[in-house]
């Protein structure tokens, strides 16, 4: 076969190379160790779609929040359900504080106190309702808040000084 131009062969090569290409490239497609070292991809899409839902929550529950605001903001954050909020905030003793929570998602949480005496152990329903409390702290103070079994979603939570 003789080519009266280099054009014409440089187009016969590449044919013959994508021919080569595809063939290589559909014949493994059905070869079983190939197929078991792919994870599927729904795996990598649920992850993602999980990532833009606990966004969407965390937007949802921080709005609601921010519809309550009152006060000169100390501390704030937002938190997955399952991880919970555990926090130890530098609060002044004797001083009075709001304590305000909001979760999005499915199930409850409980609100702790240590010492008890700082505020009063609470049920936070993961509905997107607000959850407000006046604490007073005496000596240092811990706020726990955990989900309950099979919960999920976001908490958000804000301490004002009042």
């Amino acid at each position: 076969m003789t080519y009266s131009s280099p054009r014409a062969w440089l187009a016969g090569c590449a044919v013959a190379s994508s021919v080569f290409m595809l063939t290589s490239c559909t014949s493994g497609s059905t070869d079983d160790n190939t197929s078991k070292d792919h994870s599927p991809p729904s795996a990598s899409g649920s992850q993602e779609a999980t990532g833009a839902s606990e966004k969407k929550l965390t937007e949802q529950a921080q709005a609601a929040l921010a519809a309550v605001h009152s006060g000169k903001m100390v501390e704030a954050g937002a938190e997955r359900v399952a991880d919970g909020i555990h926090t130890e905030p530098s609060l002044s003793e004797g001083k009075a504080y709001r304590l305000s929570l909001v979760c999005a998602g499915n199930g409850s949480a409980q609100l702790t106190f240590t010492p008890a005496s700082t505020g009063i152990e609470t049920k936070v329903p993961c509905d997107q309702s607000v959850v407000q409390q006046r604490i007073t702290v005496h000596k240092p103070v811990r706020i726990d808040v955990d989900g309950a079994k099979g919960s999920s979603g976001v908490i958000a939570w804000r301490i004002a000084a009042i």
